[in-house]
C-alpha cells in the first residue's frame, strides 16, 4: 500500500507544475482555480480566481468551469491539494491544467497582487444558497447584488411583486417613491400591504414587509410627489429604476431624468388582461420618447381605476420586471433592451415586438437639445397625477 508522500509522488509524475512567476504571467488568460478551505479563502485570494473547495471539487467544477478546453492554473497553500486537483480535472477530461507549485503562501510571499475577498457570512450563505450555486451568479455575483441600489417607483400593483422579489433575492438597496395611503381597494393586487395596513403610508407599508422577509435590505423611503423639482436627486445613485407608475406624466419625466443621469429604466404597464415590458436603457437602446414621442388622446388610454385591472396580472408583469433588473444588475443574458414584451393573460401568451432607437427622437438622438427637467401634467391632464397631487403605482 502506498504512502501518502508516494501518492503524491505518482500523482506529480502526471501533472504539469509551474511556479508562481510562470503562472503570474497567465493571469487574464487562464482560469484560477483556488481549491483551499473557505477559512484559508477568506484570508486572501488571486484576483479574479475561482473558488471550489477541494473537497467539493468532483461535484462543482463543471458548473464553475464548464470549458474543459480552457486552461486552468490550480493553487491551494502550499502545493499539494493543487496536485491531487489537477490530476483529479485531467481525468474528468481537462486538457489544460497546470498545478501552481508552492501555492498562495509562495505567491503571496514573493510580493505578487493578491486581495481579501469580500465573502457572504454564513447566514447570507445559506440564505442565497440557491443563487451561489448558479455559476452565472456565484458568491461573486451574490456579492453584487448585495452592493446594488434599485429605485422602485410606486408600492403598487406592479411594485409590489417587484420588491419582494428583489428582496428576496439580496439587492442591498431598495428605494421606494410613493406618497399613497393603503386602500382596501389596493389589496385585490398590491401584495406589499395587507388589511391591518389600511390607512398606513404605503412607503412605511412597504419598508415593514420588505424588511421581514429580507434584513439585509437597507429600505429607503420617499414619501413625496415624483417631480421635476426632487426627480434627479431621488434617481441619483441608483443603478436600475423599476416603473411602475400608471400616469404619463410621470414616465415622461422619468425618462428624461434617466437620459440625462445615464441610468436604465425597466418600464412595466398593465391594463385590463395585457401587460407588457420593456428596458429603457439609454444610449445603449430606444427611450421611452422613442417607443411613444407623444401622450395618446385620453379616450385611448383610460387608466386601471377606469377600466379595471386582472388582480394577478401585476404580479406577473412585476416579476418580469424583477428578473430584467436582476439581469441589468448582473450583466446576464439578453436583457428587453430594444425588445417589447407583451403579455395576454386571456390567451396565455407572450408576443415580442421590436423598438428601435429614433434618429430624431428629442431627448436621445445625437441631434437632440439640452435636456430641461418640467412636468408634462398640462400635456396628459386625464392622467395627471392625483388631486392631492399623488402619484401612485398601478
Amino acid at each position: 500500500m502506498a504512502t501518502f508522500r508516494e501518492l503524491l509522488a505518482a500523482t506529480k509524475t502526471r501533472i504539469t507544475e509551474i511556479d508562481p512567476a510562470d503562472a503570474e504571467t497567465r493571469l487574464g488568460s487562464a482560469t484560477f482555480l483556488d481549491v483551499r478551505e473557505l477559512d484559508e479563502y477568506e484570508q486572501g485570494m488571486i484576483p479574479g480566481a475561482v473558488f471550489v473547495p477541494r473537497g467539493h471539487l468532483e461535484g462543482q467544477i463543471e458548473n464553475k468551469i464548464p470549458d474543459k478546453a480552457a486552461p486552468v492554473v490550480v493553487y491551494c497553500a502550499g502545493g499539494t491539494r493543487s496536485a491531487f486537483a489537477a490530476d483529479t480535472l485531467t481525468q474528468l477530461g481537462y486538457t489544460d491544467v497546470v498545478s501552481m507549485a508552492g501555492g498562495f503562501g509562495r505567491w503571496k510571499n514573493e510580493g505578487r497582487d493578491w486581495i481579501t475577498p469580500v465573502v457572504l457570512n454564513p447566514e447570507q450563505r445559506t440564505r442565497y444558497h440557491r443563487h451561489v450555486l448558479l455559476p452565472e451568479v456565484g458568491e461573486a455575483g451574490q456579492q453584487r447584488l448585495l452592493e446594488s441600489k434599485v429605485l422602485l417607483l410606486g408600492a403598487g400593483g406592479l411594485g409590489s411583486p417587484a420588491a419582494l422579489y428583489l428582496a428576496a433575492a439580496g439587492v442591498g438597496t431598495l428605494g421606494i417613491v410613493d406618497m399613497d395611503v393603503v386602500d382596501s381597494s389596493n389589496l385585490q393586487r398590491q401584495v406589499l400591504h395587507n388589511v391591518d395596513r389600511v390607512g398606513d403610508r404605503k412607503v412605511d407599508s412597504a419598508k415593514k414587509t420588505l424588511t421581514l422577509l429580507n434584513p439585509d435590505v437597507n429600505v429607503v423611503t420617499y414619501d413625496v410627489r415624483f417631480g421635476a423639482d426632487n426627480v434627479l436627486d431621488i434617481i441619483s445613485g441608483y443603478d436600475v429604476v423599476v416603473d411602475g407608475t400608471d400616469n404619463f406624466p410621470t414616465r415622461y419625466l422619468l425618462n428624461d431624468a434617466s437620459v440625462l443621469n445615464r441610468v436604465p429604466v425597466v418600464h412595466g404597464s398593465i391594463f385590463r388582461f395585457e401587460g407588457q415590458v420593456t428596458v429603457f436603457d439609454p444610449f445603449r437602446g430606444p427611450c421611452y420618447r422613442c417607443m411613444l414621442p407623444e401622450p395618446p388622446p385620453p379616450e385611448l388610454a383610460p387608466s386601471c381605476a377606469e377600466a379595471g385591472v386582472l388582480g394577478v396580472l401585476p404580479g406577473i408583469v412585476g416579476s418580469i420586471q424583477a428578473l430584467e433588473t436582476i439581469k441589468l444588475l448582473l450583466d446576464l443574458g439578453d436583457p428587453l433592451r430594444g425588445r417589447l414584451l407583451a403579455y395576454d393573460a386571456l390567451e396565455q401568451s407572450f408576443r415580442t415586438f421590436r423598438v428601435r432607437r429614433d434618429p430624431r427622437c428629442p431627448t436621445c438622438s445625437d441631434d437632440a437639445a439640452p435636456i430641461v427637467i418640467a412636468e408634462y401634467d398640462e400635456h396628459c391632464l386625464p392622467h395627471a397625477v392625483l388631486a392631492d397631487g399623488t402619484t401612485t403605482g398601478h
